[in-house]
């Protein structure tokens, strides 16, 4: 190894630099090191002792120089690593949240556009989908995890339940075998209801027995609806009530409005007379008589209460005997009809139920009487029909796509058969499913989160009460009390972690290789449940939606908030997001479905789910005349010129609104007891702006023209762009974060407040 010298700044002594073998070409670039060495060190012999001095306090200076360079890059770097969010997690959503934003759009001016501007441009409508949102894409996924289950034989398929589940899934994918019978087991059952008009000879009296078969068999609805629930005025039982129904579009509005829907009427005609002739009609006598259903069904419409009035619940809810009920709709022989649909139970005339519809009950009562006998039977077996027929042969479905297309501006065939099996599943089995989705796409850490996130949302709105100016103080406190006992169910009921429990649940269930004999064992299922149901007391087990299902729901006669595990994930919640997102996006679903319970139908039940009047008259009163103000409010909204109906999407715009102001107060008290959190990477936005903006995004959507129009029209819910721009419009912590001028579109003069 060679070595060389070098000279320092501060003395002539020299030190040895050691260069290992293999760094250094040999003696030429030693040779060239030594005489540059040389010639320095003969230039700085020949400068002066001060010349010197300086040449050292130069150096020096230069050190001290790169070092501070270095120390302010460090420290730069350090700053940016405390200020921002770095994460993997983190620059991946920067990345999200900046696609979807359109930033030539003013937040103040218009914010669904700047919050979903480039989403909406960046996600057309795919094949086969009348409306797509983040909804859709998170459902999409948990199928998606569902279906590995079903289909991978290699899965952990443990449960009788389960097992069954993946038997229902492989009979609905087994294509060949249901295109291989045909219209065959339809017919089979319309042979089994004393035969049907249109397709062949019938039974001119037997409407009480067909009215059974189709409705207490099949669990179809002709004229109306019977169903067990806790009973409203004492929520720790059940009763038998009933309510009105009937009709087969979507509302009474199609059939009643017939300029506006003209379209859909002559689609649904055709339809009806297609599938007629399909299984084994004739076109010209399928008509005339498919003509007389369809304006039967136009009379029902008539009589049918309207969706914004069909809300008040105290004014609805009509407790009698079923003797009663005989003499208020005498049409109908009820001890004999409900007997057959509650078997193997015993009924007599004292048997309770609730009626809330007793005027239509009426009406529809005396339209039977003054309908004649082939046209009510033909009406009773085309509801059926039209209840089962999705499951036949490609040739139904092919007759319906017309009619898909005139109501929601989409056709069904671009759909998956293996979602659609999914969907089918989920609908019969899905807390089979549940069990499986839970295995593979929850954890404990979700639910943990998820309840905490709850009670600082709850802590928030009890808080908030105190600032109510309307409401008196007795109300008040009740509120309070009521918010309190809200019961929190997250991710899934406990029964299905219980194998045995969830088998005997499913016990009397028989699931075959047959896919249209497995719904209509489902129905025979589904009728015994509810009549086991009847003598039993309410569970908190018995839940409304499956786990893996992207949505929440209160319910006010328990006065519970649930929340299943298909909605813990992202873009609601993702455990690594910034605390700003998580509360922005779950965080109001939980304000939402809590805020509930003080809507307009919500506020009439108290803390133990009874309909009874616990509010002051002065509070109901001013209750009214601020939720007045939200009904003005969104009817002035329009989509397509059409506009919004303020009085039927007023409980779902009440949770709305409070529900984003429950949890921006609760964030604030998070960060208060916490600190600021970090910002996300080149966004630009404070935390509290993504607040909002995360809240936004949860409901950038796309929809067709004719899916808009059926949503104004059926919808409890305003439109994703109201949504958001509703509730944005009536927060002040909104216009203060986005620096909003006072009347411009999202900071109105005017703005509405309930909770």
């Amino acid at each position: 190894m060679s070595t060389y010298k070098r000279t320092t700044l501060e003395d002539e002594e020299v030190s040895e630099v050691v260069i290992e073998e293999g760094q250094m070409d040999g003696p030429e670039v030693g040779l060239s090191y030594r005489r540059l060495i040389d010639w320095n060190s003969t230039l700085i012999k020949k400068r002066s002792g001060l010349e010197r001095v300086l040449f050292a306090v130069i150096f020096i200076l230069s050190l001290v120089l790169l070092a501070c360079v270095i120390v302010l890059i460090g420290n730069y770097q350090n700053d940016l690593s405390r200020t921002l969010c770095l994460t993997e997690t983190c620059v991946q959503i920067s990345g999200s949240i900046l696609a979807s934003v359109n930033r030539a759009v003013d937040p103040c001016e218009d914010f669904y556009k700047y919050a979903c501007g480039g989403w909406v441009e960046k996600n057309p409508l795919p094949d086969g989908q009348s409306r797509w949102n983040n909804f859709n894409n998170l459902i999409d996924h948990n199928q998606a995890v569902i279906r590995n289950f079903l289909e991978n034989k290699t899965m952990n398929v443990t449960s009788e339940a389960e097992r069954k589940a993946r038997k229902f899934y492989l009979a609905c994918m087994h294509e060949e075998r249901i295109e291989e019978l045909g219209s065959k087991p339809l017919e089979d059952v319309i042979e089994k209801a004393g035969g049907w008009n249109i397709t062949g000879p019938w039974d001119r009296n037997n409407f009480q027995e067909v009215l059974s078969f189709t409705s207490a068999t099949y669990r179809a609805t002709p004229f109306f609806s019977v169903y067990v629930g806790a009973d409203a005025r004492n929520s720790n039982s059940n009763v038998i009530q009933i309510d009105q129904s009937g009709l087969i579009l979507p509302s009474r509005d199609y059939y009643l409005n017939a300029s506006a829907n003209g379209k859909v009427l002559e689609a649904y005609l055709t339809y009806m007379v297609d599938v007629g002739m399909l299984l084994g009609g004739q076109e010209n006598s399928t008509r005339e008589q498919m003509q007389q259903v369809l304006q039967l069904e136009t009379a029902i419409a008539n009589i049918t209460s309207p969706q914004e009035d069909h809300r008040d619940e105290e004014a609805m809810y009509h407790r009698m005997s079923i003797a009663e009920l005989q003499d208020l709709a005498p049409a109908v022989d009820w001890l004999s009809y409900l007997n057959v649909m509650f078997s193997p139970l015993s009924l007599n005339d004292c048997e309770p139920v609730v009626v809330y519809a007793s005027e239509y009950l009426q009406a529809v009562s005396s339209l039977i009487n003054n309908t004649d006998q082939s046209v009510l039977n033909n009406y009773m077996i085309w509801n059926l029909v039209k209840k089962v027929v999705s499951n036949l042969d490609h040739r139904f479905e092919d007759a319906g796509q017309n009619l898909l297309e005139a109501i929601y501006g989409s056709k069904k065939t671009c759909v998956s058969r293996w979602q659609e099996c999914i969907e089918d599943t989920d609908s019969t089995l899905g807390f089979a499913l549940g069990s499986m989705f839970i295995k593979a796409a929850f954890d404990q850490h979700s639910k943990n989160v998820a309840e905490g996130m709850i009670y600082e949302i709850r802590a928030a709105f009890e808080s908030s009460l105190k600032n109510l100016h309307w409401m008196d103080e007795e109300t008040r406190a009740a509120a309070k009390k009521k918010a309190e006992a809200i019961y929190n169910m997250i991710g899934f009921p406990d029964f299905i972690r219980d194998e045995e429990m969830l088998d005997k649940v499913f016990a009397e269930y028989e699931v075959l290789d047959e896919f249209f004999q497995n719904f209509l064992n489902f129905y025979n299922f589904s009728t015994k449940v509810m009549a086991n149901q009847l003598r039993d007391p309410p569970s908190r087990d018995q839940w409304i939606m499956t786990p893996s299902t992207v949505n929440a729901y209160y319910s006010p006669s328990k006065n519970e908030i649930v929340f299943p595990a298909g909605i813990l994930q992202a873009p609601f919640y993702e455990k690594n997001y910034p605390k700003s997102l998580n509360f922005g996006g779950i965080g109001v679903v939980m304000g939402h479905e809590l805020t509930h319970a003080f809507d307009d139908q919500g506020r009439e039940f108290d803390e133990a789910g009874n309909l009874r009047t616990w509010w002051k008259n002065s509070s109901i009163e001013a209750f009214k005349k601020q939720a007045e103000c939200m009904v003005e409010q969104y009817s002035r909204y329009t989509i397509n010129e059409e506009h919004l109906n303020g009085k039927q999407t007023l409980g779902e715009n009440i949770a709305d609104n409070g529900g984003l102001k429950a949890a921006y107060n609760a964030y604030r008290n998070w960060l208060m007891k916490h600190g600021e959190e970090k910002k996300l990477p080149a966004i630009e936005l404070t935390n509290h702006q993504l607040f909002f903006v995360g809240f936004a995004q949860v409901w950038c959507s796309v929809r067709t023209l004719e899916s808009a129009h059926e949503g104004i029209v059926v919808d409890s819910h305003s439109p994703a762009r109201y949504r958001v721009i509703g509730t944005i419009a009536n927060s002040r912590e909104f216009s203060e974060h986005f620096a909003c001028p006072y009347g411009s579109p999202m900071n109105p003069i005017k703005k509405c407040e309930v909770w």
